[in-house]
């Protein structure tokens, strides 16, 4: 499965084939360095590590930098392993944006932004109290979150206020627009998690493999 590290860069809008506008993400998906490539007589399983953004040595630890010394790296922010990786790399190898293509489509992986402390019609979507008909203090409440005698607890996973955000979340089936090889960019259609300069992986999508474009196409026309 193909993939790579990047950095969300920000949202704009371009123009297709047919002259309409789509909203993108721009990621910044370069340049990847092979770092280590894992097989199934050494390691047990087959699988490329992928280093992405560059650091001074001072600022990695030792045994990080001993294991990416070893295998005649630099050191690198951010390190990636992809399980059976379909292009041939050998450690040094560099790769960037020109691995995927116009149409393929990909899932973006990312932690989404933090929102704090936040109550349950944020969080949770609720429709909160009425404000009338003699309702006072229940504009943003919940309600009654327990039972009486009987178990007379609080139920484990009842939606309640709390620290919303800034979870690991994965996009599915994304398409990518355009694919600007020279600068490393790829713009993805739609939305991917994250504030702008945060770390991404970018990764074939399972749903739709890459060249998978046309059946779906096709799929759609039916």
């Amino acid at each position: 499965m193909l993939g790579l590290l990047g950095k969300k860069l920000g949202q704009t809008r371009v123009y297709d084939d047919k002259g309409a506008a789509r909203s993108v993400t721009v990621v910044l998906v370069g340049p990847n360095r092979v770092l280590q490539c894992k097989t199934q007589e050494s390691d047990g399983y087959n699988a490329v590590q992928l280093g992405f953004d560059d650091q001074k040595d001072q600022r990695v630890t030792k045994p990080l930098l001993g294991h990416i010394k070893k295998q005649n790296g630099a050191a690198v922010k951010r390190i990636r392993e992809f399980r059976d990786f379909t292009l041939s790399v050998k450690p040094g190898d560099i790769i960037g944006a020109g691995i995927f293509a116009v149409g393929d489509y990909i899932d973006a992986i990312g932690v989404t932004k933090g929102r704090g402390f936040e109550g349950v019609m944020k969080r949770h979507n609720f429709r909160g109290g009425d404000a009338s008909h003699g309702a006072k203090g229940w504009r943003r409440r919940g309600g009654a979150i327990g039972q009486r005698l009987f178990p007379g607890t609080v139920m484990r996973g009842m939606r309640m206020p709390g620290h919303m955000g800034q979870v690991r979340r994965t996009i599915q089936s994304l398409q990518i627009v355009q694919v600007r090889e020279s600068e490393n960019l790829l713009l993805i259609h739609g939305a991917i998690p994250g504030a702008k300069g945060d770390y991404v992986v970018i990764r074939e999508s399972k749903k739709h493999p890459k060249g998978a474009a046309k059946e779906v196409k096709e799929a759609k026309k039916k």
